[in-house]
């Protein structure tokens, strides 16, 4: 099950500001939510105040709460990892260890008693995973997440995010990687140039963002790392199709009504026979052989294009293609519209068999 996410920082915000938020979000279809208690500086009794009010506010609407700590608040707080009362007391679902012990630690702690979940880091490639299932840990409780990068070109390569997820779900753990608002001002860090993950997200929009996440097919939950998103931004993830690719595009001027309908309306899948040229998307010049597709736009074809074979095309009529390289159009393809530019490099991601569809922008 795929889920989104908000994060927030009780460090640097207000109650009644975080629980605003946490509504919002909750009304959008979010499900989790992702703290930070990395610092215990200031006033510990009114920080740890603070949480429990937001906490307990989010699992009255059913919302799973994630903390994230270091080896060092267990010392500052006086906590063993294998006792795991204060955090339940807190009332999270788990905790995140932003650094981890030496994989025994970690497989103990989860059988903790309390079924409290426990979150490991995904941004690294070493044995650390390996080591943890190494002691037999109880896998149910067991999950991964990624870190954010507050600080701009820090972020992870997409390479390595592809080689450090892969792990995880090698051993069908869930998974977790950040994106970033445009709109959101702090995280928990004074540098704040946005907070997602992998460092080619940071200026996209978040939708795009979100879809490429879920297009590898790598990562379950997608987790908005800085506060406050705006509530078009939570609109726009919640209203997301997240089980395949719904590309933004663009329509041009002059398409028929059926052009349209077939766009929009008739189921589409990437057929098996694949080529270098073309996705192609076949049920439709079967559904409508017999109807007319006359020509009346033509140019050159540029990758991302969509195109709908016009009745020059004989047998081919109707067919739905979207394409994967720049092409001389023969003066027979209509080219009827355009994935919108960012999210061109999603079609990548498709496979063949693939289910997708299209929204105009």
């Amino acid at each position: 099950m795929r889920n989104l996410g908000i994060s927030i920082y009780p460090n640097h915000s207000k109650v009644e500001d975080d629980l605003a938020y946490i509504e919002l979000a909750h009304k959008y279809g979010f499900t989790r939510i992702f703290t930070c208690l990395l610092s215990m500086e200031g006033d510990a009794e009114k920080i740890i105040e603070h949480f429990k009010q937001t906490i307990q506010f989010s699992k009255q609407l059913g919302m799973e709460v994630i903390c994230d700590i270091n080896p060092r608040v267990f010392s500052e707080l006086n906590i063993s990892y294998n006792d795991l009362s204060f955090f339940n007391a807190l009332g999270v679902d788990g905790i995140r260890l932003d650094l981890g012990f030496t994989g025994n630690e970690e497989a103990q702690m989860t059988f903790n008693p309390y079924g409290l979940k426990v979150e490991i880091n995904m941004s690294n490639a070493t044995k650390y995973l390996d080591n943890i299932m190494s002691y037999r840990p109880n896998k149910e409780k067991l999950i991964g997440c990624h870190n954010f990068y507050p600080h701009r070109y820090s972020g992870l390569a997409y390479d390595f995010f592809i080689q450090c997820s892969k792990k995880f779900k090698d051993y069908g753990l869930r998974t977790a990687a950040f994106v970033s608002s445009s709109d959101a001002t702090y995280g928990p860090w004074p540098i704040m140039e946005g907070l997602p993950t992998l460092e080619m997200h940071r200026t996209l929009p978040i939708e795009v963002q979100a879809k490429h996440l879920w297009a590898t097919n790598l990562i379950d939950d997608v987790i908005i790392g800085n506060a406050y998103a705006s509530e078009e931004e939570l609109k726009k993830l919640g209203t997301l199709q997240r089980e395949k690719i719904i590309f933004a595009m663009e329509v041009e001027e002059g398409i028929s009504d059926l052009e349209r309908k077939i766009i929009f309306d008739e189921p589409h899948f990437y057929r098996g026979d694949v080529s270098d040229y073309l996705i192609r998307s076949t049920q439709s010049r079967v559904k409508y052989r017999g109807h007319s597709f006359p020509v009346h736009h033509t140019p050159n074809i540029k990758r991302g294009d969509i195109i709908i074979e016009s009745d020059l095309y004989k047998q081919y009529a109707g067919e739905l293609q979207i394409a994967l390289q720049d092409m001389e159009n023969s003066g027979k393809s209509n080219v009827v519209g355009r994935i919108r530019e960012e999210e061109v490099f999603l079609l990548d991601h498709l496979q063949p068999w693939d289910k997708f569809g299209f929204e105009e922008k």
